[in-house]
């Protein structure tokens, strides 16, 4: 990794033809729109939770339809969790780091591109199932708020971005390394040293995938995504919940039948 990553970037002059990084529109675009979004992602989820925790939660529409459900789900969750963990290994670890225990560029970018776009496509297959769902199904589509919506879209858009620009440069023949353009702006714009020549570097098709994130990251604590965040730890110490049953076999003590008599209290000793 060149020391160009964590430089600030302002001292070289634009290529010829290139954009200028200096631009004010770039400086919007690939510095404050990214420490914006992030600032809404940490501080709306504070405020989400802080003041509005009842409506921390998915509004699950299980109890409406199960079939698409059951089919949708697991595909969107277990490829969107994929696709994840392989943006942060790509983005957050350098390639040198991957040099170093012996993983060559070619291998690295088979595998990820092998098992991103597996991983993109399940996402991509269950997000559509269950966009068709809420569509289609009366109740579900009666619970979608315009919240909701605007998620959706802005979800789907964000996935096909990324998997459309990663599939179409492998098909062309012509890929493109984001390790060496993406990746270091990224870790530049986290380390508070921006760099928005590396950024300028890749294709239009991943700086509108990134402008898309950036977005979503910014809905986020707004929407039902917040669920991302919770984990059911209060049911490993919650009471247990006491019921009545109606089975006559339980219990230690015969049913009666009909009404019992009262019984009287004992009389104090003494009286």
């Amino acid at each position: 990794m060149t020391a160009v990553a964590f430089s600030a970037g302002a001292a070289n002059p634009p290529a010829a033809g290139g954009p200028d990084p200096d631009s004010a529109l770039n400086i919007l675009l690939w510095i404050v729109v990214p420490y914006v979004a992030i600032t809404v992602f940490v501080v709306g989820h504070y405020w989400r939770y802080r003041y509005d925790k009842f409506g921390w939660t998915t509004r699950s529409s299980q109890l409406y339809e199960r079939p698409l459900l059951r089919l949708g789900s697991p595909l969107f969750h277990f490829g969107i969790l994929l696709v994840a963990l392989g943006h942060v290994g790509g983005l957050l670890v350098p390639a040198s780091w991957t040099d170093a225990v012996g993983i060559s560029e070619g291998a690295y970018h088979a595998v990820a591109f092998g098992l991103g776009t597996v991983a993109g496509l399940a996402a991509v297959a269950g997000a559509a199932i269950l966009v068709y769902r809420r569509r289609t199904v009366g109740p579900v589509f009666s619970a979608t708020t315009r919240n909701d919506k605007a998620m959706y879209a802005l979800l789907v858009a964000t996935m096909l971005l990324g998997l459309g620009t990663t599939v179409l440069g492998n098909l062309t023949g012509h890929p493109h390394d984001y390790r060496e353009t993406v990746s270091p702006w990224l870790r530049s714009v986290l380390m508070l040293q921006p760099d928005t020549e590396l950024i300028l570097a890749a294709p239009i098709g991943f700086r509108l995938h990134v402008l898309a994130a950036w977005a979503l990251f910014a809905f986020w604590p707004f929407t039902r995504l917040v669920h991302v965040f919770s984990a059911p730890l209060g049911y490993l110490t919650r009471p247990y919940v006491v019921y009545r049953s109606r089975d006559e076999q339980l219990g230690t003590r015969p049913p009666r039948r009909g009404w019992e008599r009262p019984r009287r209290p004992r009389q104090q000793v003494g009286r």
